[in-house]
């Protein structure tokens, strides 16, 4: 094997790899990415057992072959490489030269047979959507994290659904840790026709290192084969192997009563909930938010340190009530609204507060009281 590659066109993704490669498994082998040159191009190859990646890139090639080689020596080596173009030459007993003409690395590889076969398929009904928006999606669901002890598989992944509705389809991403949900979506044309499959459990973990692979200027087409979700780009791949499970039904929360309804400035109520999350610890992380007429005012009392209070001005017209909230599931929501005001449906003490932004409807956020 033997060829040369700018060094513009790898390093992107072999530093994307890294979350990949660097994960423990029972295979030593995945530690490496597959570097396999053909015609005029190479093919890169990364996985962790349930997440895997492959993409093709332009390269100058004189000779075909295979080789695996450790993503983060590799990875290192290219990002401190001094010129913009990389030499790489298989030697004899799996060695690979890297360098050019007053830089030198000789680097011992792998087995390329011991890597795990990826196999990438064709055969499956794809839809398309814009990348950016995936992306957005994703990190929406993604604020609210995997608990690493909690065992459920609907409590570390985000529930992926398709809605079929009479003037447009949705892509419906759906996250929860039983204390908030997170919900974002995308309209999808009505002539991009998506496969029937039901809802599938995307592992958050996993939709980590998806999002890396994500831009803002192109579109992606996204199927579902069995137990795995194929993220297809121009010359990328992403496949994730889903988890079984059930995810909890969620409906219901859009159809409560709604008896209080506010409006808020998003930047003022932010700014505020920061700072009444300062005196927050471990064991004091509510507030008590109390909500009058054009008013809403946010106490916080930690014995260990202090309290603090502050008002601001919000539409509300609704009837006097105390509730009290963790301060920090609001940033977060707020973080992830683009609006410049927010809309709020509050019921009572014991159901969820709905939390979107005043125009775009895309994005939900359920936040549960904290009991005062």
């Amino acid at each position: 094997m033997q060829f040369t590659i700018k060094k513009e066109d790898i390093l992107h993704v072999l530093q994307r790899i890294q979350g990949l490669t660097g994960r423990t498994t029972n295979l030593a082998i995945t530690r490496n990415v597959l570097i396999k040159a053909d015609n005029d191009s190479i093919t890169l190859t990364a996985t962790d057992l349930d997440t895997g990646f492959e993409g093709t890139y332009p390269a100058v090639v004189t000779a075909e072959g295979v080789i695996a080689i450790h993503a983060r020596k590799l990875y290192e080596i290219v990002r401190d490489f001094p010129s913009d173009e990389i030499h790489m030459s298989e030697l004899e007993n799996r060695w690979l030269e890297i360098g050019n003409e007053t830089v030198q690395y000789n680097i011992v590889c792998a087995n390329p047979d011991d890597f795990p076969e990826t196999s990438f398929t064709e055969d499956i009904s794809y839809f398309e959507m814009e990348s950016a928006a995936l992306k957005k999606m994703i990190e929406r669901n993604l604020m609210i994290a995997s608990d690493p002890g909690d065992t459920r598989a609907h409590m570390n992944s985000s529930f992926f659904e398709k809605i079929f509705e009479e003037q447009h389809n949705r892509i419906r991403l759906v996250s929860t840790d039983g204390s908030r949900l997170s919900l974002a979506e995308c309209i999808i044309d009505k002539e991009n026709l998506m496969p029937p499959e039901s809802g599938v459990l995307i592992p958050k973990k996993e939709l980590n290192e998806v999002v890396k692979f994500l831009d803002q200027d192109s579109t992606v087409r996204i199927g579902i084969e069995q137990n795995r979700l194929v993220i297809k780009k121009d010359t990328e791949t992403i496949i994730v192997r889903l988890v079984e499970g059930e995810f909890p039904a969620y409906g219901a929360i859009f159809n409560s009563e709604t008896k209080n309804v506010f409006k808020a400035d998003r930047e003022k109520l932010l700014m505020m909930l920061k700072r009444m999350s300062i005196l927050s610890s471990q064991d004091y992380k509510s507030a008590l938010f109390k909500f009058e007429k054009n008013r809403l005012k946010v106490t916080t009392t930690n014995p260990e340190i202090g309290e603090s209070k502050e008002e601001i001005d919000i539409e509300f017209d609704g009837e006097p009530i105390e509730i009290s909230f963790n301060p920090k599931y609001f940033i977060e929501t707020l973080n992830a609204i683009e609006d410049n005001k927010i809309f709020a449906r509050i019921i009572d003490h014991e159901r969820p507060c709905l939390v979107e932004g005043e125009k775009d409807r895309t994005f939900l956020s359920a936040i549960m009281p904290m009991r005062i």
